[in-house]
């Protein structure tokens, strides 16, 4: 292990990063367990949204934040892999996001607030990324 002092303010950081990533863990079971009977409750427009995922957009899903997750307990090990399952999570979450955004009716079903919750995502992710990275350059992690 690295004799270099961490930053006082890493550890809460990531801490609460994980838990972040592990509440869209908790989000991406809830999405892929919705019974045909969920789905047919909501409004037809959310409906063909839910219908039409493509399944590599559900793997983006996954791998966004199981990478981010994998990545913020590497980056409280103090591992440089972290960096490369902070990479996976940052380019997952940013083709998971380009498509909900871009490729998809939700700007019209749900409105312009749809566009705050992917920048958030794609913000952290980078952000956990830079991290990574700068930790690797510092020294922080081995």
């Amino acid at each position: 292990m690295s004799k270099i002092n961490l930053p006082k303010w890493f550890y809460a950081v990531v801490s609460i990063a994980l838990l972040w990533n592990l509440m869209g863990i908790v989000n991406f079971f809830m999405q892929i367990n919705l019974s045909p009977e969920d789905i047919t409750a909501l409004p037809e427009a959310e409906q063909a949204l839910m219908n039409n995922t493509p399944l590599w957009s559900t793997i983006a899903f996954a791998l966004g934040v199981f990478g981010g997750s994998i990545g913020c307990v590497g980056l409280l090990m103090r591992k440089v892999w972290s960096m490369m399952a902070l990479l996976v999570s940052l380019v997952a979450v940013v083709a998971q996001m380009t498509y909900w955004l871009y490729f998809t009716t939700a700007v019209a079903v749900y409105g312009n607030s749809t566009y705050v919750m992917p920048i958030i995502v794609i913000l952290v992710a980078y952000l956990l990324f830079r991290l990574s990275n700068n930790g690797i350059k510092k020294g922080y992690l081995v």
